[in-house]
């Protein structure tokens, strides 16, 4: 039995979004795609979610977090479990779900406390080992208690869903039963890329092109300084599709070289304009990837027929290959990025095989986010509610001895 065959099913949805992003697009379009294979599916998180457009954040928690210590931010993560589990538990109550499917959050236990009162399964999408990224990026006030509570929310789930295999073997780690993680990378709706124009051979400038959340350690400032030591032809042009922290000083490096001209940031755009704009991109670029990531961006890019420049590294292994669906670059190698920008500047015969084949992988490889919906729900109609594979219990039983 397949997702797309399955019976229909009704599936609590829960979250504690705070901010329309890239998260948001995931959650958005799984659930689309879910009750596109006809399953009932409720939405259960923050108020300011369901109101805001895309690019807004609820300003108290901006606030909160500018303005109070961080232990204090962090006991107020974990307050907000009251009446988030308040409300998770009385649409549970009203709904009935067969499933309580969860993105996992930090401090976030609603779905945990819900699950384990109605002996109910719950299914943990996990994109990040958030207590360690959070100390190593934003800092944690409360590591040990951080870390704590996420051992403890991914154990207690009837199945944990990795979005890539480097981040399903630091779930294992953790105590996690290896036989209740699945690997569901991201994926996109393939209608929203068809029919887009294509790149002529003989177009010029060659364009690159980045699409996402601009952050100093994505290596665009690197991009910027090769374009201007460019000798000769073709001249090369760069678009960046979003907005973030590191825009300011991007700009200010890109007029410093006297490449204001040639150098193009869109900011943020609405989420129907992406697949247009990425295919105005000649090579799209994945400059630097954190080691458990599935970039959304690299799907986007697969799906226009894009080439393709990423770091060669594991969780980015797992989805293009060197040479047949993108070019990689050792990512601790200077100047390795761009050698494999200019070879594809120079050779749009390659820029042309590339990225049709990794068009073809998205459908070869069912990288949609239908795709993942049915395998899924084929997964949630096949686990008994309370086999012993898949129980809380089970997962206690595979911690490591040291906890």
């Amino acid at each position: 039995m397949t997702g797309r065959d399955c019976p229909a099913m009704r599936i609590l949805y829960s979250h504690r979004i705070q901010s329309r992003d890239g998260q948001s697009v995931h959650v958005e379009e799984l659930v689309a795609a879910l009750r596109g294979l006809g399953h009932d599916v409720l939405v259960v998180g923050p108020g300011f979610y369901a109101q805001s457009g895309f690019g807004g954040e609820s300003g108290l928690v901006a606030w909160l977090r500018a303005h109070v210590p961080a232990v204090v931010f962090e006991l107020a993560e974990l307050g907000y479990n009251i009446p988030a589990w308040w409300r998770l538990r009385a649409a549970y109550r009203r709904f009935r779900p067969d499933l309580i499917y969860e993105r996992y959050n930090l401090y976030f236990l609603a779905g945990t406390w819900v699950a384990r009162s109605n002996r109910a399964r719950l299914f943990l999408e996990v994109n990040s080992p958030l207590a360690s990224e959070r100390a190593r990026f934003g800092g944690l006030a409360l590591p040990w208690l951080a870390r704590a509570v996420e051992r403890h929310t991914w154990r207690s789930a009837t199945r944990v869903l990795a979005v890539t295999g480097v981040l399903r073997d630091a779930i294992a780690a953790a105590g996690v039963a290896p036989r209740n993680i699945a690997v569901v990378p991201n994926g996109i709706d393939p209608a929203q890329f068809s029919g887009l124009p294509g790149r002529a051979a003989d177009d010029a400038p060659v364009v690159l092109g980045f699409v996402g959340f601009v952050r100093d350690w994505h290596g665009l400032d690197k991009v910027i300084a090769a374009m201007a030591q460019e000798p000769g032809e073709p001249s090369l042009r760069l678009v960046v599709v979003g907005d973030g922290p590191a825009r300011p000083a991007l700009e200010q490096q890109a007029a410093a070289l006297g490449l204001d001209q040639r150098v193009t940031f869109t900011g943020l755009q609405p989420r129907d304009a992406i697949p247009m704009l990425v295919a105005g991109f000649d090579i799209a670029l994945q400059p630097l990837a954190v080691a458990y990531a599935s970039p959304l961006k690299v799907f986007e890019y697969m799906a226009a027929g894009r080439a393709i420049v990423a770091p060669d590294q594991p969780n980015i292994r797992e989805i293009l290959r060197d040479g047949e669906t993108a070019l990689l670059f050792a990512p601790d190698e200077p100047g390795a990025m761009w050698h494999a920008i200019s070879r594809l500047a120079t050779d749009a015969t390659l820029r042309r095989r590339l990225g049709a084949a990794a068009r073809a992988e998205i459908v070869r490889r069912d990288y949609t986010w239908r795709g993942n919906a049915a395998r899924i729900t084929a997964w949630a109609s096949g686990a008994p509610d309370e086999s012993e594979a898949s129980s809380p219990a089970a997962n206690r039983a595979a911690r490591r001895p040291a906890d």
